[in-house]
């Protein structure tokens, strides 16, 4: 079914729309879920509670692409429920290295306040590198793959990974400063 169906199908207020949207988007969310969780019940938890963030999401928001709607919540309700847990077995401490490594060209919540501006900047930053840089920053920070998965994804070596990471981040954190955050 076609995205924008089913997202006349929320508009309508058609419980069909979550049963689309689950037929469709389980298995993509379910990759951003459990990359951050590494738990099966509460990947399907995450699920269960983003079909519902997205009922009551829509209306009012019309989302031009439903696949980033819905991977943007599944994330988010992902990384609130890791934040929460804190445990050290969950992601196997792979959102707190991401985050961690984040932190160094963006800051954290208290140095960046305004979260549109920095999503503007992000979106400037993304559409400037090539297609393979771009997949190894995704893959890191915002599905949360290991350097090693990435490497086998890619085809890459642990330390060619690494340092494409590096290179991106110390760009990022350039292009920030350039676009007037301090960081």
């Amino acid at each position: 079914m076609e995205d924008s169906v089913i997202i006349e199908l929320y508009w309508q207020r058609s419980e069909a729309a979550i049963s689309e949207s689950r037929s469709k988007y389980q298995r993509y969310c379910t990759v951003i879920a459990d990359n951050i969780l590494h738990c099966p019940e509460d990947t399907e938890e995450c699920l269960d509670d983003t079909w519902l963030r997205a009922w009551d999401a829509i209306p009012p928001h019309k989302p031009d692409r439903l696949s980033v709607f819905l991977g943007k919540i599944t994330r988010n309700l992902a990384i609130d429920r890791y934040r929460k847990s804190r445990a050290e077995k969950y992601g196997k401490g792979q959102i707190a290295l991401c985050l961690d490594e984040l932190a160094e060209c963006v800051g954290t919540d208290e140095t960046i306040t305004d979260d549109l501006a920095l999503k503007t900047a992000l979106d400037g930053f993304l559409q400037e590198l090539d297609g393979e840089t771009k997949d190894i920053f995704m893959l890191r920070y915002w599905y949360m793959f290991s350097i090693k998965e990435i490497a086998d994804r890619l085809s890459k070596s642990d330390g060619a990974v690494k340092m494409s990471l590096q290179r991106t981040r110390s760009k990022l954190k350039s292009y920030l400063e350039q676009e007037g955050f301090t960081l």
